[in-house]
Parts: structure tokens; C-alpha cells; sequence
């Protein structure tokens, strides 16, 4: 029974016990994140969100009319800008503020991103448990928030969860108030990665939200080109080129990408280009075919019956977190913060709830990002241990690249073949029409 009848009948009190379950998922989340901001908000100042640091000393740069690409932030990090110009152009409004009201304002913004985040990747779990959603929401913002990749986002004050939530949103809103695809194209005008959605919009027929995205990703790079035209061609013809070197080393812990796993495999040379391109192009054909396939059995499930509302946006959100987790694994350099993408990942496998193996999967898949597993294999690489203690290390060092990869599989095939298997007991469980009678 729904409506105020049934809200007075489950509530003799009133609407005291909603304003408290309210309360109670605002309470939850804030409570989660409290020890994590005051953890890495007090950390020694030249250690405390770096990334944010080069996005003010960007945005600085343009203030000054400074050399946008040869700007570093202040010893020790040394650190330089690598986004495109219009991500500087972006951040200018931060170098207006206090460096201390900065880190704050952006460490409330990931947090807002993340709740954005949670909405659409828990959205039929958190719908179902009706007046528990407020509590509901606030747990699974805190469950998340926890995660070793999500919690690198406030350590560095990153802009991962900002992109994951224009993703999402672009991708999998029901109803968007925006052109379709704009989102994804105003992201990958701040950075790159998210250009492999222009591939998945192509191949899943999305014609209407690729052209939208081009043409806002093109609209913002000709901004760039107008507010800063020699950064702009030093970054496009320049900068760009030198991606590696101006990134970090690619056999670094924290790179889970496929080429980081192989760089700490191989010496650096023409065997490991070649072992590194091989692998990315096998993970790129699989991935993309499974991220179709997938989502074109989300759009069908859309257009059936109502009861498979929750079966089409598992599946839909499957399709989008494999297309994420490409952007991470395919690129050169895939940060452990990069693997935000896990959220939509966990959610798509938890869908509404129903199915026991999909929430046991999803658990053990945040349990595993729960903890710096890479950070501890690291820990037992080295003489003073044995071979099998190094083999072991260099496992758990990889073992978050490996997770996203296999959670690409899984998404493609092993959720895709559960969703269909439980439509098939839905619709089989239904009591068959007999002659005489209506089918409803």
C-alpha cells in the first residue's frame, strides 16, 4: 500500500520518524568522512591535496599570462601542469581563495560529486527500501567513501569523482535536463580519458549524445584555443606528446593501468611495447564488444515490461563502468585513484538488492578497494625476502589493475547471463493463464 494512507498507518507518530531517518543519513556519511578529511586536511602542507596545488598553480599561470606548461607548483613537488588549457582556465576561480578555504571548498565538492556518484549507481537499491532511503543513501555514501581509490581523492585533491559524476549522470539518467552527451564532452574537454565514451556512444548507436559531446569537447578546446592560444597549440601539438615523462614513471605501485602491470614485469625496451600494446588491444576489443552488448541488452530490457526496470539499469550501468574502467586500464597511466569507477562497478552488480550472488560478489569486490593491497605487496618486494614472498608481492601489487580487469568480464559476461537467468525465474514463477481466465 502506498500513499499517505499508508504513511499513517506504518507511522502512528507522525513525521517525526522520517525527519529521523533523515537525520540519520546525513549523520552516517559525515561521520565516515570526518576521520579521512581530518586525517589528510592536517597533513604537513606540502603533502596535502598536490593535485589540487597544480590545479591553482595553472590557474595562476593564467592569471600571469605565464608559460602555462612550464609553471611548476612550489619545491618540494615541483609538480607540473598537465591538463588541457581549459582545465586551468577552470581552476582560476580557486586561486582567488585562501589556499587553506580552497582545500576545503574542494573536499566538500568531492564529497557532493561522491553522494552524486552513489545516487546513480545505487539508485534501484536505495528506491526500494522505500522510507529507509535516506538511511540507505547515507550508509552507502559512507561505505563508499572509504575506498582506497576514493580516499586517494581527498588525499590528492583529484578530479576523478567530479568526472565519474558527469559520466554517470550523462549516461545513465532516466530523464536528462541537458543535452544527452554534453556532460561527457565538457569532461573529456578537462581531461582526456573520458574520450573512450565517444567510442561507446558510437558503438551503441548513441548518435545524438556523440554529436553533443564532440561538439561541447570542441566548443571548450576552442575556448582554450581563444583564451590561451600558445599554451593551446604547446599542449596539442607539445605537451601532450610528452604525456609519460610529465606523468611519472609507468612502473610506479600506484599505476594499475595495463601498462604499469607490465612495466613491472618487463624491462623497459621493444618487448615490453610490444607485450603492453598487445594486451591493450586485446583488453580494448573484448571490452568495448562486452560494454555493447551489455548495454544494447539494457535498452532492450527498457522497452519491455515494467519489472525489468531494475534488470535494464544494472545493465546499463554495467556497460558505462566497463567503458570507465577502459579509461583507466587502457590508458598509459592508471592511478589507483583512477579506479573511482569501482563504485559504479559494486553498484551495478548489487542492482536492487534480489539476488544473493550479485551482493556477495559486490561485497567482496568493496572489501577488496577497501584496503592499499598494491601498498602492501610493495612492502615484500625486495632481497631481504623470499621468492615466494616476491611473487606474492608483485600479485597483491597488481591486484587492483587485475580486479578492474576482471571486473570488466564480469560486467560483460557473468552479469549479463545472471540478469537473463533471473528474468527466466521471474517470468516462469508467474502462475500460467488458463482457458477462461484473464493473463494480467
Amino acid at each position: 500500500m502506498d500513499g499517505p494512507m499508508a504513511h499513517q498507518a506504518g507511522d502512528p507518530r507522525g513525521g517525526r520518524p522520517h525527519w529521523l531517518i533523515l537525520l540519520a543519513g546525513v549523520v552516517v556519511p559525515v561521520a565516515a568522512v570526518i576521520p579521512i578529511v581530518a586525517h589528510w586536511l592536517t597533513n604537513p602542507p606540502d603533502q596535502r591535496l598536490v593535485d589540487l596545488d597544480v590545479y591553482r598553480t595553472g590557474g595562476l599561470a593564467v592569471l600571469r599570462g605565464a608559460p602555462l606548461y612550464d609553471f611548476l607548483t612550489q619545491p618540494p613537488q615541483l609538480l607540473p601542469f598537465t591538463y588541457p588549457p581549459f582545465a586551468a582556465v577552470l581552476a582560476v576561480p580557486f586561486t582567488l581563495l585562501p589556499w587553506s578555504a580552497a582545500q576545503w571548498l574542494w573536499t566538500g565538492l568531492i564529497y557532493v560529486s561522491l553522494v552524486i556518484v552513489v545516487w546513480y549507481a545505487f539508485r534501484d537499491l536505495i528506491r526500494r527500501t522505500g522510507r529507509w532511503a535516506p538511511l540507505t543513501m547515507g550508509v552507502l555514501v559512507a561505505a563508499m567513501a572509504w575506498l582506497d581509490p576514493v580516499r586517494d581523492q581527498v588525499r590528492f585533491g583529484q578530479v576523478g569523482l567530479f568526472l565519474l559524476a558527469m559520466c554517470l549522470a550523462d549516461c545513465c539518467a532516466r530523464t536528462a535536463r541537458w543535452p544527452r552527451g554534453a556532460l561527457v564532452g565538457l569532461a573529456v574537454a578537462i581531461k582526456l580519458v573520458p574520450g573512450v565514451f565517444l567510442i561507446y556512444f558510437l558503438l551503441t548507436g548513441r548518435r545524438d549524445a556523440l554529436v553533443n559531446a564532440v561538439l561541447t569537447a570542441a566548443a571548450a578546446t576552442l575556448a582554450g584555443f581563444a583564451l590561451l592560444p600558445a599554451d593551446s597549440s604547446g599542449y596539442w601539438f607539445g605537451a601532450l606528446l610528452q604525456g609519460g615523462d610529465r606523468t611519472g614513471a609507468v612502473d610506479g605501485t600506484t599505476n594499475q593501468a595495463v601498462q604499469g602491470i607490465v612495466a613491472r614485469i618487463f624491462d623497459e625496451g621493444p618487448v615490453r611495447t610490444l607485450v603492453w600494446l598487445a594486451l591493450a588491444l586485446l583488453v580494448a576489443c573484448y571490452g568495448f564488444r562486452w560494454a555493447r552488448r551489455v548495454t544494447l541488452a539494457a535498452d532492450t530490457a527498457a522497452d519491455t515490461a515494467a519489472d525489468t526496470a531494475a534488470d535494464s539499469s544494472s545493465l546499463l550501468l554495467g556497460g558505462v563502468a566497463i567503458v570507465g574502467l577502459l579509461s583507466v586500464v587502457l590508458s598509459p597511466v592508471g592511478w589507483i585513484h583512477h579506479l573511482v569507477w569501482m563504485i559504479a562497478v559494486i553498484g551495478a552488480l548489487a542492482g536492487n538488492g534480489r539476488d544473493t550472488r550479485r551482493w556477495l560478489l559486490a561485497l567482496g569486490l568493496w572489501l577488496l578497494f577497501l584496503f592499499p593491497l598494491p601498498w602492501w605487496g610493495r612492502a615484500w618486494i625486495g632481497p631481504e625476502h623470499s621468492a615466494v614472498a616476491e611473487f606474492g608481492g608483485q600479485v597483491l601489487r597488481d591486484s587492483f589493475g587485475i580486479a578492474a580487469l576482471a571486473s570488466i568480464a564480469i560486467l560483460g559476461l557473468w552479469l549479463a547471463k545472471r540478469v537473463e537467468q533471473d528474468t527466466a525465474q521471474r517470468d516462469s514463477s508467474r502462475p500460467e493463464a488458463e482457458v477462461g481466465t484473464l493473463a494480467l
